[in-house]
Protein backbone atom coordinates (compact mmCIF):
# COMPACT_ATOMS: atom_id res chain seq x y z
CA UNK A 1 0.00 0.00 0.00
CA UNK A 2 1.48 3.42 -0.93
CA UNK A 3 2.35 5.65 2.03
CA UNK A 4 -0.08 8.37 0.88
CA UNK A 5 -3.01 5.92 0.90
CA UNK A 6 -2.01 4.58 4.30
CA UNK A 7 -1.83 8.08 5.76
CA UNK A 8 -5.30 8.92 4.46
CA UNK A 9 -6.65 5.82 6.17
CA UNK A 10 -4.83 6.65 9.41
CA UNK A 11 -5.91 10.31 9.58
CA UNK A 12 -7.55 10.60 12.97
CA UNK A 13 -10.36 12.99 13.81
CA UNK A 14 -10.89 13.93 17.43
CA UNK A 15 -13.37 15.59 19.78
CA UNK A 16 -12.56 18.04 22.58
CA UNK A 17 -14.41 19.63 25.46
CA UNK A 18 -13.46 21.65 28.55
CA UNK A 19 -15.32 21.22 31.84
CA UNK A 20 -16.19 24.30 33.95
CA UNK A 21 -13.39 23.37 36.39
CA UNK A 22 -10.81 23.61 33.59
CA UNK A 23 -10.30 19.92 32.75
CA UNK A 24 -9.65 19.48 29.04
CA UNK A 25 -10.99 16.31 27.42
CA UNK A 26 -9.88 14.78 24.12
CA UNK A 27 -11.35 11.74 22.37
CA UNK A 28 -10.08 10.01 19.23
CA UNK A 29 -12.63 7.50 17.93
CA UNK A 30 -11.67 4.23 16.29
CA UNK A 31 -13.36 0.90 15.59
CA UNK A 32 -11.52 -1.20 18.16
CA UNK A 33 -13.43 -2.85 21.00
CA UNK A 34 -10.46 -2.10 23.26
CA UNK A 35 -10.26 1.47 24.56
CA UNK A 36 -7.63 3.47 26.42
CA UNK A 37 -8.33 6.39 28.72
CA UNK A 38 -6.60 8.27 31.48
CA UNK A 39 -5.28 11.49 32.96
CA UNK A 40 -2.11 13.23 31.81
CA UNK A 41 -0.96 15.66 34.50
CA UNK A 42 1.44 18.52 33.78
CA UNK A 43 3.55 17.68 36.82
CA UNK A 44 6.85 15.82 36.75
CA UNK A 45 10.30 15.73 38.28
CA UNK A 46 11.09 19.33 37.34
CA UNK A 47 8.13 20.53 39.45
CA UNK A 48 9.50 19.13 42.72
CA UNK A 49 10.91 21.35 45.44
CA UNK A 50 14.47 20.70 46.61
CA UNK A 51 13.35 18.46 49.47
CA UNK A 52 10.75 16.69 47.30
CA UNK A 53 13.16 14.98 44.89
CA UNK A 54 11.48 11.78 43.71
CA UNK A 55 7.99 12.89 44.78
CA UNK A 56 6.42 12.92 41.29
CA UNK A 57 7.38 9.28 40.74
CA UNK A 58 6.53 8.45 44.37
CA UNK A 59 2.98 9.77 43.91
CA UNK A 60 2.63 7.73 40.71
CA UNK A 61 3.27 4.57 42.77
CA UNK A 62 1.05 5.60 45.67
CA UNK A 63 -2.11 6.59 43.81
CA UNK A 64 -2.83 2.86 43.50
CA UNK A 65 -2.57 2.36 47.26
CA UNK A 66 -5.81 3.76 48.60
CA UNK A 67 -8.51 6.41 48.19
CA UNK A 68 -11.24 7.78 50.43
CA UNK A 69 -13.43 4.79 49.53
CA UNK A 70 -11.05 2.10 48.21
CA UNK A 71 -8.15 0.08 49.55
CA UNK A 72 -5.21 -0.94 47.33
CA UNK A 73 -6.66 -4.35 46.51
CA UNK A 74 -9.99 -2.85 45.42
CA UNK A 75 -8.20 -0.42 43.09
CA UNK A 76 -6.19 -3.13 41.36
CA UNK A 77 -9.09 -5.56 41.17
CA UNK A 78 -11.56 -3.01 39.78
CA UNK A 79 -10.24 -3.24 36.20
CA UNK A 80 -8.57 -6.65 36.39
CA UNK A 81 -11.93 -8.22 37.23
CA UNK A 82 -13.16 -7.32 33.73
CA UNK A 83 -9.88 -8.14 31.97
CA UNK A 84 -8.60 -4.57 31.88
CA UNK A 85 -5.52 -3.08 33.46
CA UNK A 86 -4.15 0.06 35.08
CA UNK A 87 -0.80 1.60 34.35
CA UNK A 88 1.15 4.79 34.99
CA UNK A 89 4.47 6.46 34.26
CA UNK A 90 6.35 9.59 35.27
CA UNK A 91 8.91 11.67 33.44
CA UNK A 92 10.51 15.08 33.84
CA UNK A 93 7.37 17.04 32.89
CA UNK A 94 4.30 14.84 33.30
CA UNK A 95 2.63 11.95 35.08
CA UNK A 96 0.20 9.76 33.17
CA UNK A 97 -2.18 7.20 34.67
CA UNK A 98 -4.39 5.22 32.33
CA UNK A 99 -6.42 2.08 31.78
CA UNK A 100 -6.97 -0.36 28.92
CA UNK A 101 -10.36 -2.10 28.83
CA UNK A 102 -13.23 -3.31 26.66
CA UNK A 103 -15.43 -0.40 25.57
CA UNK A 104 -18.41 -1.70 27.57
CA UNK A 105 -16.42 -0.97 30.74
CA UNK A 106 -15.78 2.73 30.03
CA UNK A 107 -17.80 4.01 33.00
CA UNK A 108 -15.95 1.65 35.36
CA UNK A 109 -12.58 2.93 34.12
CA UNK A 110 -13.51 6.64 34.19
CA UNK A 111 -14.95 6.50 37.71
CA UNK A 112 -11.89 4.63 39.03
CA UNK A 113 -9.42 7.02 37.41
CA UNK A 114 -11.22 10.08 38.82
CA UNK A 115 -11.16 8.44 42.25
CA UNK A 116 -7.43 7.66 42.33
CA UNK A 117 -6.29 10.97 40.80
CA UNK A 118 -8.41 13.26 43.00
CA UNK A 119 -9.18 11.24 46.13
CA UNK A 120 -6.03 9.29 46.94
CA UNK A 121 -5.21 9.32 50.65
CA UNK A 122 -1.56 8.11 50.57
CA UNK A 123 -1.76 5.94 53.73
CA UNK A 124 1.45 6.11 55.78
CA UNK A 125 1.73 2.31 56.08
CA UNK A 126 1.65 2.06 52.27
CA UNK A 127 4.24 4.85 51.98
CA UNK A 128 6.64 2.95 54.23
CA UNK A 129 6.18 -0.25 52.22
CA UNK A 130 6.45 1.44 48.84
CA UNK A 131 9.54 3.43 49.87
CA UNK A 132 11.52 0.20 50.09
CA UNK A 133 10.18 -0.93 46.70
CA UNK A 134 11.41 2.29 45.08
CA UNK A 135 14.78 2.13 46.85
CA UNK A 136 15.20 -1.39 45.45
CA UNK A 137 14.35 0.10 42.03
CA UNK A 138 17.05 2.78 42.52
CA UNK A 139 19.65 0.19 43.53
CA UNK A 140 18.81 -1.98 40.53
CA UNK A 141 19.14 1.07 38.31
CA UNK A 142 22.51 1.99 39.79
CA UNK A 143 23.76 -1.52 39.01
CA UNK A 144 23.12 -0.87 35.31
CA UNK A 145 25.67 1.70 34.04
CA UNK A 146 24.24 1.71 30.50
CA UNK A 147 21.03 3.20 31.97
CA UNK A 148 22.52 5.23 34.82
CA UNK A 149 24.76 7.20 32.46
CA UNK A 150 21.70 8.75 30.77
CA UNK A 151 20.65 10.31 34.09
CA UNK A 152 24.17 11.46 34.89
CA UNK A 153 24.43 13.03 31.45
CA UNK A 154 21.20 15.01 31.84
CA UNK A 155 22.42 16.09 35.28
CA UNK A 156 25.57 17.37 33.57
CA UNK A 157 23.90 19.37 30.77
CA UNK A 158 21.21 20.73 33.12
CA UNK A 159 23.65 21.27 35.99
CA UNK A 160 21.91 22.61 39.10
CA UNK A 161 18.41 22.51 37.56
CA UNK A 162 15.47 20.19 38.35
CA UNK A 163 15.53 18.83 34.77
CA UNK A 164 18.85 17.20 35.66
CA UNK A 165 17.42 15.26 38.58
CA UNK A 166 16.94 11.51 38.64
CA UNK A 167 13.21 10.70 38.37
CA UNK A 168 13.46 8.04 41.09
CA UNK A 169 14.82 10.45 43.70
CA UNK A 170 17.26 9.91 46.57
CA UNK A 171 16.81 7.21 49.25
CA UNK A 172 17.54 9.57 52.17
CA UNK A 173 14.74 11.90 51.02
CA UNK A 174 12.29 9.12 50.15
CA UNK A 175 12.53 7.75 53.70
CA UNK A 176 11.38 11.13 55.06
CA UNK A 177 8.22 11.35 52.92
CA UNK A 178 4.94 11.38 54.83
CA UNK A 179 1.27 11.38 53.87
CA UNK A 180 1.17 15.17 54.25
CA UNK A 181 4.05 15.59 51.76
CA UNK A 182 2.27 13.60 49.04
CA UNK A 183 -0.96 15.51 49.69
CA UNK A 184 0.88 18.85 49.49
CA UNK A 185 2.39 17.89 46.12
CA UNK A 186 -0.91 16.76 44.59
CA UNK A 187 -2.92 19.70 45.97
CA UNK A 188 -0.38 22.05 44.45
CA UNK A 189 -0.26 20.46 40.99
CA UNK A 190 -3.08 17.93 40.50
CA UNK A 191 -5.65 20.55 39.56
CA UNK A 192 -8.17 20.03 36.70
CA UNK A 193 -6.73 22.96 34.72
CA UNK A 194 -3.27 21.36 34.90
CA UNK A 195 -4.24 18.08 33.25
CA UNK A 196 -6.15 16.48 30.40
CA UNK A 197 -8.39 13.45 30.21
CA UNK A 198 -7.85 11.39 27.08
CA UNK A 199 -9.78 8.55 25.45
CA UNK A 200 -9.13 6.51 22.36
CA UNK A 201 -11.71 3.97 21.31
CA UNK A 202 -15.23 3.28 20.10
CA UNK A 203 -17.07 5.30 22.74
CA UNK A 204 -19.83 7.91 22.68
CA UNK A 205 -18.18 11.29 23.35
CA UNK A 206 -21.31 12.89 24.81
CA UNK A 207 -21.68 10.02 27.28
CA UNK A 208 -18.02 10.36 28.20
CA UNK A 209 -18.43 14.08 28.98
CA UNK A 210 -21.56 13.31 31.03
CA UNK A 211 -19.62 10.73 33.06
CA UNK A 212 -16.82 13.15 33.82
CA UNK A 213 -19.26 15.92 34.72
CA UNK A 214 -21.02 13.54 37.10
CA UNK A 215 -17.95 12.13 38.86
CA UNK A 216 -16.07 15.43 38.97
CA UNK A 217 -19.02 17.59 40.05
CA UNK A 218 -17.44 18.16 43.49
CA UNK A 219 -13.95 18.92 42.16
CA UNK A 220 -13.59 22.70 41.77
CA UNK A 221 -11.22 24.70 39.63
CA UNK A 222 -8.13 25.11 41.78
CA UNK A 223 -5.06 27.29 41.55
CA UNK A 224 -1.93 25.59 40.24
CA UNK A 225 0.87 26.51 42.64
CA UNK A 226 4.04 25.85 40.76
CA UNK A 227 6.35 27.91 38.57
CA UNK A 228 8.82 26.28 36.21
CA UNK A 229 12.14 28.04 35.93
CA UNK A 230 14.21 27.85 32.74
CA UNK A 231 17.54 26.03 33.00
CA UNK A 232 20.69 28.14 33.44
CA UNK A 233 23.08 28.92 30.60
CA UNK A 234 24.51 25.75 29.07
CA UNK A 235 28.27 25.28 29.42
CA UNK A 236 29.82 22.22 27.68
CA UNK A 237 31.70 19.83 29.99
CA UNK A 238 34.05 16.85 29.66
CA UNK A 239 33.86 14.43 32.55
CA UNK A 240 35.32 10.99 33.25
CA UNK A 241 33.87 9.02 36.17
CA UNK A 242 35.78 5.94 37.38
CA UNK A 243 33.50 2.89 37.44
CA UNK A 244 34.32 -0.72 38.14
CA UNK A 245 32.79 -2.00 34.89
CA UNK A 246 34.08 -4.31 32.17
CA UNK A 247 32.96 -1.94 29.43
CA UNK A 248 33.47 1.77 29.10
CA UNK A 249 30.20 3.69 28.65
CA UNK A 250 30.26 6.95 26.73
CA UNK A 251 27.77 9.74 26.11
CA UNK A 252 28.15 12.94 24.19
CA UNK A 253 25.59 15.55 23.30
CA UNK A 254 24.16 18.88 24.33
CA UNK A 255 21.06 20.95 24.96
CA UNK A 256 18.62 20.82 22.05
CA UNK A 257 15.48 22.52 20.73
CA UNK A 258 12.33 22.73 22.81
CA UNK A 259 9.07 21.04 21.83
CA UNK A 260 7.72 24.18 20.14
CA UNK A 261 10.79 25.00 18.01
CA UNK A 262 10.33 24.60 14.26
CA UNK A 263 13.89 23.28 13.95
CA UNK A 264 13.06 20.26 16.09
CA UNK A 265 11.73 18.31 13.09
CA UNK A 266 15.02 18.68 11.23
CA UNK A 267 16.93 17.47 14.30
CA UNK A 268 14.46 14.59 14.63
CA UNK A 269 15.35 13.44 11.11
CA UNK A 270 19.08 14.01 11.62
CA UNK A 271 18.94 11.99 14.83
CA UNK A 272 17.31 9.10 12.98
CA UNK A 273 19.96 9.20 10.24
CA UNK A 274 22.80 9.38 12.74
CA UNK A 275 21.83 6.85 15.40
CA UNK A 276 18.19 5.84 15.04
CA UNK A 277 16.83 2.30 15.46
CA UNK A 278 17.71 1.20 11.92
CA UNK A 279 20.80 -0.99 11.47
CA UNK A 280 21.75 1.35 8.61
CA UNK A 281 22.22 4.37 10.90
CA UNK A 282 25.55 6.07 10.21
CA UNK A 283 26.99 5.47 13.66
CA UNK A 284 25.93 1.82 13.68
CA UNK A 285 27.58 1.26 10.29
CA UNK A 286 30.77 3.12 11.27
CA UNK A 287 31.27 1.65 14.76
CA UNK A 288 29.63 -1.76 14.65
CA UNK A 289 29.15 -3.09 11.13
CA UNK A 290 32.49 -1.99 9.67
CA UNK A 291 34.74 -2.28 12.72
CA UNK A 292 32.99 -4.33 15.41
CA UNK A 293 33.91 -1.81 18.11
CA UNK A 294 30.52 -1.68 19.85
CA UNK A 295 27.51 -3.86 20.41
CA UNK A 296 25.13 -0.94 20.74
CA UNK A 297 25.31 2.67 19.59
CA UNK A 298 22.35 5.02 19.50
CA UNK A 299 21.38 8.67 19.46
CA UNK A 300 18.34 10.15 21.16
CA UNK A 301 16.37 13.38 21.12
CA UNK A 302 14.21 14.54 24.02
CA UNK A 303 12.19 17.75 23.81
CA UNK A 304 10.86 19.57 26.85
CA UNK A 305 8.56 22.60 26.90
CA UNK A 306 11.41 25.11 27.15
CA UNK A 307 14.55 23.17 26.18
CA UNK A 308 15.69 19.75 25.00
CA UNK A 309 18.50 17.20 25.03
CA UNK A 310 20.35 15.45 22.22
CA UNK A 311 22.73 12.63 23.06
CA UNK A 312 24.76 9.78 21.59
CA UNK A 313 25.51 6.64 23.62
CA UNK A 314 27.81 3.68 23.06
CA UNK A 315 29.49 1.01 25.16
CA UNK A 316 32.89 -0.31 24.15
CA UNK A 317 36.16 -1.80 25.47
CA UNK A 318 38.07 0.83 27.48
CA UNK A 319 40.98 0.77 25.03
CA UNK A 320 38.62 1.56 22.12
CA UNK A 321 37.01 4.69 23.61
CA UNK A 322 39.26 7.16 21.79
CA UNK A 323 38.81 5.36 18.46
CA UNK A 324 35.03 5.35 18.85
CA UNK A 325 34.98 9.03 19.78
CA UNK A 326 37.15 9.90 16.78
CA UNK A 327 34.82 7.98 14.44
CA UNK A 328 31.75 9.60 16.02
CA UNK A 329 33.20 13.09 15.57
CA UNK A 330 34.03 12.15 11.97
CA UNK A 331 30.37 11.27 11.27
CA UNK A 332 29.19 14.48 12.95
CA UNK A 333 31.64 16.53 10.86
CA UNK A 334 30.40 14.79 7.73
CA UNK A 335 26.85 15.86 8.58
CA UNK A 336 28.01 19.43 9.20
CA UNK A 337 30.08 19.71 6.01
CA UNK A 338 28.24 17.68 3.37
CA UNK A 339 24.78 18.58 2.19
CA UNK A 340 22.64 15.51 1.62
CA UNK A 341 21.85 14.60 -1.98
CA UNK A 342 18.22 14.54 -3.07
CA UNK A 343 18.24 10.72 -3.15
CA UNK A 344 19.81 10.49 0.34
CA UNK A 345 17.27 12.94 1.72
CA UNK A 346 14.34 11.13 0.10
CA UNK A 347 15.55 7.79 1.50
CA UNK A 348 15.98 9.23 5.00
CA UNK A 349 12.48 10.74 4.95
CA UNK A 350 10.96 7.50 3.66
CA UNK A 351 12.60 5.49 6.44
CA UNK A 352 11.50 7.84 9.23
CA UNK A 353 7.94 8.14 7.92
CA UNK A 354 7.77 4.35 7.61
CA UNK A 355 8.94 3.93 11.20
CA UNK A 356 6.32 6.42 12.40
CA UNK A 357 3.56 4.65 10.47
CA UNK A 358 4.54 1.25 11.87
CA UNK A 359 4.62 2.65 15.42
CA UNK A 360 1.20 4.27 14.87
CA UNK A 361 -0.38 0.83 14.53
CA UNK A 362 -0.13 0.51 18.32
CA UNK A 363 -3.31 1.98 19.84
CA UNK A 364 -1.75 2.36 23.29
CA UNK A 365 1.17 4.39 21.91
CA UNK A 366 -1.29 6.52 19.93
CA UNK A 367 -3.39 7.28 23.00
CA UNK A 368 -0.36 8.27 25.11
CA UNK A 369 1.09 10.40 22.31
CA UNK A 370 -2.25 12.15 21.88
CA UNK A 371 -2.43 12.83 25.61
CA UNK A 372 1.03 14.36 25.79
CA UNK A 373 0.52 16.50 22.68
CA UNK A 374 -2.86 17.80 23.84
CA UNK A 375 -1.50 18.50 27.33
CA UNK A 376 1.31 20.73 26.05
CA UNK A 377 0.02 22.06 22.71
CA UNK A 378 -3.76 22.06 23.33
CA UNK A 379 -4.17 20.27 19.99
CA UNK A 380 -3.45 16.90 18.43
CA UNK A 381 -1.59 16.50 15.16
CA UNK A 382 -2.58 13.46 13.20
CA UNK A 383 -0.11 11.25 11.41
CA UNK A 384 -0.54 12.96 8.04
CA UNK A 385 0.39 16.38 9.49
CA UNK A 386 3.53 15.02 11.17
CA UNK A 387 4.64 13.28 7.97
CA UNK A 388 3.93 16.38 5.89
CA UNK A 389 6.25 18.37 8.15
CA UNK A 390 9.00 15.81 7.59
CA UNK A 391 8.44 15.83 3.83
CA UNK A 392 8.83 19.63 3.79
CA UNK A 393 12.40 19.49 5.11
CA UNK A 394 15.19 20.48 2.73
CA UNK A 395 18.88 19.55 2.62
CA UNK A 396 19.66 23.15 3.60
CA UNK A 397 17.44 22.84 6.68
CA UNK A 398 19.35 19.76 7.82
CA UNK A 399 22.74 21.32 7.14
CA UNK A 400 21.86 24.42 9.18
CA UNK A 401 20.68 22.37 12.16
CA UNK A 402 23.67 20.00 11.94
CA UNK A 403 26.04 22.97 12.17
CA UNK A 404 24.17 24.33 15.18
CA UNK A 405 23.87 21.06 17.07
CA UNK A 406 26.87 18.94 16.08
CA UNK A 407 29.75 21.40 16.49
CA UNK A 408 32.44 19.71 18.61
CA UNK A 409 32.91 22.73 20.86
CA UNK A 410 29.17 22.67 21.69
CA UNK A 411 29.09 19.03 22.80
CA UNK A 412 29.51 17.69 26.33
CA UNK A 413 31.12 14.29 26.97
CA UNK A 414 30.62 11.87 29.87
CA UNK A 415 32.64 8.66 30.18
CA UNK A 416 32.38 5.78 32.65
CA UNK A 417 35.62 3.79 32.57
Amino acid sequence: MPTETYLKQKTMSYNTFTLPNGLRIIHAPNQSNVAYCGFAVDAGTRDENEQEQGMAHFVEHLIFKGTQKRKAWHILNRMEAVGGDLNAYTNKEEMVVYSAFLTDDLSRAVELLVDIVFRSTFPQREIERETEVIIDEIQSYEDNPSELIFDDFEDMIFRGHPLGRNILGRPELLRRFRTSDALDFTRRLYQPSNMVFFVQGKVDFRKLVDMLEKWMADIPAGEVKGVRTPPPLYVPEYLVIPKDTHQAHVMLGARAYNAYDDKRTALYLLNNILGGPGMNSRLNVALRERRGLVYNVESNLTSYTDTGAFCIYFGTDPEDVDTCLRLTYKELKRMRDMKMTSSQLAAAKKQLIGQICVASDNFENNALSMAKTFLHYNKFENLAVVCKRIEALTADDLLEVANEMFAEEYLSTLIYR
